[in-house]
């Protein structure tokens, strides 16, 4: 294992400078690392890390997320209103119905199907998109609209959307019956993940102001507690629907609005710690694709996604229409809800591992859709910015 992370850091950091240099996202270069030390190309990974692989890359998206919660003015997202509630399911659903309208002409498959293919490849990736709208806040661009504010709100609940999406038409695809409890556990899931979220962020910023501490143990309580909010999400899902990852960053936007400079400095933990953490995601998430799939696919799973994306991006300026943001604002929010990453590698694969007709096709599409789209919005977004 040791060896392992000794690689994965290495050449994640080697290959992402490289990339860094030729003007391309470093992410790209960590999802090449990936791809060349994973199971499908040179094998040079040991089978434990592999194992806890959707572990390890939840633990990063957790360091991001808090990242983001304790940089996320509610006051801010107030300021947006409706566009924000709108991103949360409105570009998600366009892109499914571009899915539907193009794969059983282009890829032969049922509209069923295309649904589940729809419901992979839809959901936005918060590991490219959150990093990448706190720097724009670092440096003071788009808060006039308050438009990094509005992105990463609406990529972390897209996720929560997508993926309820996903197991109904699993279930449709198995004989079974779309419900609509489904459908009405998301914004349950979502209400729920921010009251505990904020119960907890108040909780905290009352012991930090009582209790003295280093920063650094700060940064382990919060992580440490993160964790248990994920934990938790899984332990009452067959009772309460709750969104662990939206009551993660609900926790640091309370710590945010309760103490600014306590909040700033574990900003900037948290920060140093992405460093590390983006490598370890980014690489593990290039294990997980199968090159061949990409290779045997062809040119029409290539139009699929490229075809789902621009309906995509017309979801969100429908989301964005009569709003005071400008022409090239809009266009921007678009290329920022493009990229796609951590909800494909792990939810990819799930059709084929449960026998479904659809699921190679299914998983090689994921595949692309990753290898396409989360360089390629990371690079508009860099330069568009």
């Amino acid at each position: 294992m040791l060896t392992s992370l000794a690689l994965i850091f290495l050449l994640g950091i080697s290959l992402g400078t490289i990339f860094q240099k030729l003007k391309l996202p470093s992410l790209l270069g960590m999802i090449i690392t990936g791809i060349l030390l994973g199971p499908y190309v040179f094998n040079l990974l040991d089978n434990s890390i592999l194992e806890i692989s959707a572990d390890l890359r939840q633990l990063a998206l957790v360091i991001i997320l808090t990242r983001a919660g304790l940089a996320l003015d509610l006051n801010d997202l107030k300021k947006v209103g409706r566009p924000a509630i709108l991103m949360c399911f409105v570009p998600a659903c366009f892109e499914i119905v571009g899915v539907i309208l193009f794969a059983p002409k282009l890829l032969g498959i049922s509209i069923v199907e295309a649904a589940i293919m729809g419901a992979v490849i839809a959901a936005v990736s918060p590991a490219v998109v959150v990093p990448r709208m706190l720097k724009l806040m670092d440096k003071g661009y788009g808060t006039k609209h308050s438009i990094p504010q509005l992105i990463m709100a609406g990529a972390s609940v897209d996720d929560i959307f997508v993926i309820v999406l996903f197991t109904s038409f699993i279930g449709l695809a198995q004989g079974q019956t779309i419900s609509i409890m489904k459908f009405a556990s998301i914004p349950i899931s979502i209400v729920i993940g921010i009251i505990v979220g904020i119960i907890v962020g108040l909780l905290l910023a009352q012991f930090f102001q009582k209790v003295h501490m280093r920063d650094s143990t700060k940064v382990i309580i919060l992580l440490s507690i993160s964790f248990l909010l994920i934990a938790l999400e899984k332990l009452v899902q067959n009772f309460v629907p709750i969104s662990g990852l939206l009551a993660v960053m609900a926790v640091g936007a309370t710590l945010l609005t309760k103490n600014v400079p306590v909040a700033d400095r574990l900003s900037k933990k948290f920060s140093k710690l992405w460093v590390g953490a983006e490598i370890l995601l980014f690489v593990l998430v290039g294990a997980t694709v199968d090159i061949k799939y990409a290779v045997s696919a062809g040119i029409f799973a290539i139009f699929v996604i490229l075809g789902a994306l621009i309906f995509r991006m017309l979801g969100v300026f429908v989301c964005l229409f009569k709003t005071k943001l400008t022409k090239k604002e809009r266009i921007f929010c678009a290329f920022a809800y493009m990229p796609k990453a951590t909800v494909q590698a792990a939810i990819g694969s799930i059709p084929l591992s449960i026998g479904l007709g659809c699921g190679q096709i299914v998983l090689t599409v994921a595949v692309l859709a990753i290898l396409i789209t989360a360089p390629l919005g990371a690079m508009l977004v860099d330069y568009s910015y």
